[in-house]
């Protein structure tokens, strides 16, 4: 067989991370203990068993509870040391899963109550990428992104923000949560706020609901990258669009298959996402509650989908051209990727 090639040794980036989600089970363990926060059983349990907790947001009180658990652990997130340790982190989780370039999404809004504001949250955690990238080496970036739950307004503030600190850091802006509420193009000023800023336009859509989420986010956000964008594999004129268009949907698929958008991980359309020429960047979502990080993604499209080394390494490439990386370092990583296939197999 040709699928030996170790996947963890293929360079490639990361553009689908949440900020808490990213947090290692330990550290959660250890923050709550620290803090003296309970948590909610189902995710107390899954932390010490190592499985994941049950989850199914095909629903809204499914998501509702997929929520409480990820609320419940961004709530021990409290001081700028919380906040270095969790990237700090993330950046050896991935370089472990042979990401050479992350580019993680975070709301600071969240943050902002226990870390004195917007401004100062959004700050420690731009300092802590700066530190994790002196300290692994790790090319990082981070996508600023407004929740779809709030008011539009708030999502306006954050693309000025995120414009604000283009400088420091921030590449892109993101919308997230449950895309069943909240039409994209309510959001569609905040978006325009920040192209005209010159960061790239990466909100969610086509995870929970249709493909018509998608051509939203397409019409609306005119984005470059789709959050999920799977749905899309059920409109083959959408298919079409994206690739001609070269927008990458950053595929998660352990997380498509733990909230239950598939049943199972060879349910996911990765091949025909591929044949149709549609960019992808595979990426973990949040590890902490779907318990897989980057590497897995890899071995789902190997293992589940028949993926050969050759495609896995344009799976790779196509992450790293869908990136913000800089011209060199996507050329240098691009050569990596070559280099990983060329490498007589094992």
């Amino acid at each position: 067989m040709e699928h030996v090639r170790d996947v963890a040794e293929l360079p490639k980036a990361h553009l689908h991370l949440h900020f808490t989600g990213s947090m290692r089970p330990a550290t959660l363990l250890e923050l709550a203990d620290k803090y003296g926060v309970r948590l909610p059983e189902a995710l107390s349990e899954a932390l010490v068993s190592g499985e994941p907790p049950k989850l199914r947001a095909t629903d809204e009180r499914g998501w509702f509870r997929f929520q409480r658990l990820y609320d419940a652990a961004r709530s021990c997130l409290r001081e700028p040391e919380d906040i270095q340790r969790l990237v700090r982190e993330a950046a050896e989780e991935d370089i472990r899963d042979g990401s050479a370039w992350l580019e993680i999404q975070v709301d600071p809004t969240s943050y902002a109550p226990r870390l004195g504001g917007l401004i100062p949250a959004l700050e420690i955690i731009l300092d802590a990428v700066d530190t994790a990238m002196r300290e692994t080496g790790l090319g990082m970036r981070v996508l600023v992104a407004a929740n779809r739950m709030k008011h539009p307004l708030d999502a306006r503030t954050l693309a000025r923000l995120a414009v604000r600190y283009r400088d420091r850091g921030v590449v892109g802006f993101g919308l997230s949560n449950d895309e069943r509420r909240g039409m994209a193009r309510d959001f569609d000023r905040a978006f325009a706020i920040a192209r005209d800023g010159g960061l790239l336009s990466a909100p969610h859509g086509g995870e929970l609901t249709g493909p018509y989420s998608v051509r939203d986010c397409l019409d609306d956000l005119h984005a470059d990258r789709v959050g999920h964008g799977v749905r899309a594999a059920e409109d083959p004129r959408l298919l079409k669009r994206l690739a001609d268009r070269g927008v990458t949907c950053e595929v998660c698929p352990a997380s498509n298959v733990a909230l239950g958008v598939y049943e199972k991980p060879e349910d996911v359309p990765l091949r025909k996402l591929f044949e149709a020429g549609v960019p992808m960047a595979l990426g973990a979502d949040d590890p902490l509650l779907f318990g897989s990080r980057l590497a897995a993604q890899y071995e789902i499209a190997r293992r589940d989908h028949g993926f050969t080394d050759a495609e896995l390494a344009e799976l790779a490439r196509q992450s790293l051209r869908g990136s913000a990386a800089p011209a060199d370092v996507k050329a240098k990583l691009l050569a990596g990727v070559d280099s990983w296939l060329d490498a007589p197999a094992p």
